[in-house]
């Protein structure tokens, strides 16, 4: 059995979770794991000197727990599969042909270093302010973005994390076109590690 750790990480409403779904259907014996799910309750999260919660840095969110689940796919990732109610799919004619997929997206995946060298393909979504605004205000959160949170705090916060990446995607694509560029880049690292020797 072989294991392939793709990353898609990159700005707020960016697209991550709409391209981790779609590529996680396309994909056997796929499975994501979400940096969103790994926040710390509202009361832990840093402020700062603006009175701003500090939700876009790595200490408002459990990355100690995000990283134990990742290893825990990566020992076994059948079992990981049947805990999230997913069944494998044999598709190579030998088990240790197979190559089962982690998907992990967020915001901050690339900044968070032990995370980070696990990967085997990282990709980045980005859009423009005005784009990621708009996004960002039609979408209701809790707790809901205090006036001039997004400017004077979420893209800023953004601009610094976005200077450790190498690799990017626009997001202003269509999610057809994101996806077709992504699951055919995945599908070739999968063949080539199917054509490996186990």
């Amino acid at each position: 059995m072989k294991t392939l750790i793709v990353g898609i990480g990159g700005v707020t409403n960016g697209g991550k979770t709409t391209l981790a779904n779609s590529l996680q259907e396309q994909i056997p014996n796929s499975c994501i794991i979400a940096q969103d799910s790994y926040f710390k309750d509202d009361c832990d999260v840093p402020v700062d000197s603006s009175g701003f919660k500090q939700y876009d840095i790595l200490d408002a969110l459990h990355m100690q727990t995000m990283i134990r689940d990742v290893d825990l796919w990566r020992r076994d990732p059948e079992s990981f599969l049947r805990q999230q109610g997913l069944k494998p799919q044999l598709i190579a004619p030998s088990i240790n042909k197979e190559v089962f997929v982690l998907i992990v997206e967020g915001f901050l995946i690339f900044n968070h270093r032990p995370l980070n060298e696990l990967f085997d393909k990282k990709y980045f979504m980005e859009i423009p302010y005005d784009a990621c605004k708009r996004r960002r205000s039609s979408r209701a959160y809790m707790p809901p973005d205090p006036p001039g949170y997004f400017s004077a705090y979420v893209w800023p916060m953004y601009l610094k994390n976005r200077e450790e990446m190498e690799i990017f995607l626009d997001g202003l694509k269509t999610k057809e076109e994101l996806l077709a560029a992504v699951y055919e880049d995945i599908c070739q690292e999968i063949e080539r590690l199917r054509g490996k020797s186990a």
